[in-house]
């Protein structure tokens, strides 16, 4: 185990190093830019502890924190104006040139970056084009605008290499592969890792928005919209701030002999407090998911007042519930009718939009959440991304 961390280090390092040779359009510049600074509105980023920006007149630097989790500390990107020189003293890191025209998007999260700042018309490829919310891309793909390029160990390299995009934007993850992307360094193609996942908050989660909008210079646009959406959120707190009663929720369902629940740093445990509810697992001092079995879960959810997120497979009934696990039926919140899930926004071929548009619209989920656990709130909310199982 050691020996294969050590060796993926070595890998990272090689890649990196790699792109500081691999784009010759910046091998003449090593002078100083000494013009006007090019980028007047500057994103703060107030929320996310993934990433950081900052502006240096001609370019910006963009650090990736933890990208591979504990295979590498920091990935750092210089974006540098189109026409302009690459700045002295970033040998060994990535350039990308802004604003990005041409992106292939490798996760559904990043549909809604690019759907929050209206930009869909820079996508050129996808992952998988099979589960796709945005009608906009969508309609992109039915005119063969966007390609397919796979994934994992799938992916078309020569289809990515011969469509030279200015940028792939890749997911990090504990469990990334990271030499997946080596070839495309060795192209001159930028590999973004963009690692959302790190963040244990739903602004959090949502202002990498800001990392897109430093991509195509859109900082203006991100301000005022990411503004509006930090507002609603806080209002919403605020609503729910002061409540007396903090109704119990149980999460999602048993799946091959394992039943996965939000550990208590998540950014979904986040949502549960913000919405005034109180959860089992809060305590629990991790990110991600935690894999426990049906009978630790079984105690907790007989008395839980809700059930959310039930969304493995095609659940739509009550009925459906049951056909998966009998037991399910001796829970609280299936005898009071009290089960949600997030699919109200799935369309025909099985994307949901709740991983687009809602990851970067956590006011929304929000809303949604207190509606559920405290409809006295919001009487007058209509559920967006959830739905009540009958």
């Amino acid at each position: 185990m050691i020996v294969r961390k050590l060796l993926a280090v070595l890998l990272l390092c090689g890649w990196m190093a790699g792109c500081s040779t691999s784009s010759s359009l910046y091998e003449k510049s090593d002078s100083h830019y000494s013009g006007k600074d090019l980028f007047p509105e500057k994103v703060k980023v107030a929320h996310a502890r993934g990433f950081t920006i900052t502006y240096h007149g001609h370019y910006k630097v963009v650090k990736i924190m933890s990208p591979f989790e504990k295979l590498a500390d920091t990935l750092t990107y210089i974006l540098v104006q189109r026409g302009t020189s690459r700045p002295i003293g970033y040998k060994d890191s990535q350039v990308i040139e802004i604003p990005v025209r041409s992106m292939v998007a490798m996760s559904s999260l990043h549909i809604g970056l690019v759907g929050f700042l209206g930009c869909e018309d820079i996508l050129s490829g996808m992952g998988n084009l099979n589960y796709v919310s945005s009608p906009k891309v969508i309609s992109r793909i039915k005119s063969g605008k966007i390609a397919e390029v796979g994934k994992d160990q799938g992916l078309n390299e020569e289809l990515l290499v011969g469509m030279h995009p200015d940028l792939v934007m890749a997911t990090g993850s504990p469990i990334a592969k990271v030499s997946r992307y080596e070839s495309l360094y060795q192209a001159g193609i930028p590999v973004m890792v963009n690692s959302e996942w790190v963040e244990t908050t739903p602004l959090g989660r949502a202002e990498w928005v800001k990392l897109m909008a430093a991509l195509i210079n859109k900082e203006d646009l991100v301000n005022r919209k990411f503004a509006f959406v930090e507002k609603e959120y806080r209002k919403l707190m605020q609503l729910t701030s002061q409540v007396k009663t903090h109704p119990s929720l149980i999460i999602g369902m048993n799946s091959r002999d394992a039943w996965y629940v939000p550990n208590g740093d998540s950014y979904v445990n986040r949502f549960f407090q913000d919405a005034g509810a109180s959860y089992h697992w809060s305590d629990t001092k991790a990110t991600g998911s935690l894999p426990l079995s049906f009978e630790t879960v079984y105690p907790v959810a007989l008395e839980a007042d809700y059930w959310l997120n039930v969304s493995i497979g095609n659940v739509q009934t009550k009925k459906d519930v049951l056909a998966r696990d009998i037991r399910y039926a001796d829970f609280k919140a299936f005898k009071n009718n009290h089960i949600y899930s997030y699919n109200n926004r799935m369309n025909a071929q099985g994307a949901n939009d709740y991983w687009e548009s809602g990851a970067v619209n956590p006011h929304l989920v929000l809303a949604d959440l207190i509606h559920i656990v405290h409809p006295e709130l919001l009487p007058e909310h209509k559920l967006i991304y959830y739905k009540s199982i009958n």
